[in-house]
């Protein structure tokens, strides 16, 4: 009986706990980093898994690097194999705190918000400071983050004889939806 009742009440417990978070397998990671006159250097990454504590506003994202898709097969080898080594460095993941996160005062409109946190890629760390912009949507919760990154903050190298095809700065828009059955649980 006692086992019964451990069993009961951690089951509930596990409910309570999950009910803090929210977690979305539909994330996408635009990144740009395009010089004007070349080739444009672009990939989307739509495999991008996102939580977010519903009590704190801490968030963590984990992006796969070959998830990565480029126009050009060759692009994203090159991607893959000489610039983010994704065989040794298979995930990008971001981890911090949307500063003033409360559920109860996002509505339809875009609310910003400070985002505080660190990135890691190919095996090194930055912080990142920039805006969330919040929503409720038709379908759920949509957070849009945009920040620029410098590829030697990463250890990134590029070949001096593509430096002046492939910027040095990358552009980052990261779009994330959280389902709306979700949140009719955490109005």
């Amino acid at each position: 009986m006692k086992k019964i009742t451990l069993l009961f009440l951690l089951y509930f417990a596990n409910m309570a706990l999950a009910q803090e978070k929210m977690t979305t397998h539909k994330g996408i990671i635009y990144f740009e980093a395009s010089v004007p006159l070349f080739e444009e250097v672009k990939a989307k990454n739509e495999n991008v898994t996102c939580v977010i504590n519903l009590e704190n506003g801490e968030i963590s994202s984990t992006a796969y690097i070959k998830g990565f898709h480029f126009k050009m097969a060759l692009m994203e080898k090159h991607f893959n194999e000489n610039y983010l080594e994704s065989h040794n460095y298979p995930k990008a993941m971001f981890k911090g705190t949307i500063e003033g996160f409360n559920l109860n005062i996002i509505g339809t409109a875009p609310k910003e918000f400070k985002l505080n946190g660190t990135l890691k890629v190919h095996g090194k760390s930055k912080k990142i400071n920039t805006v969330a912009i919040l929503k409720k949507t038709t379908d759920g919760l949509e957070i849009i983050v945009d920040f620029i990154v410098n590829s030697k903050d990463f250890n990134i190298k590029i070949p001096e004889i593509l430096s002046m095809k492939v910027a040095e700065t990358v552009n980052v828009k990261t779009l994330f939806l959280f389902n709306k059955s979700i949140l009719a649980n955490n109005p």
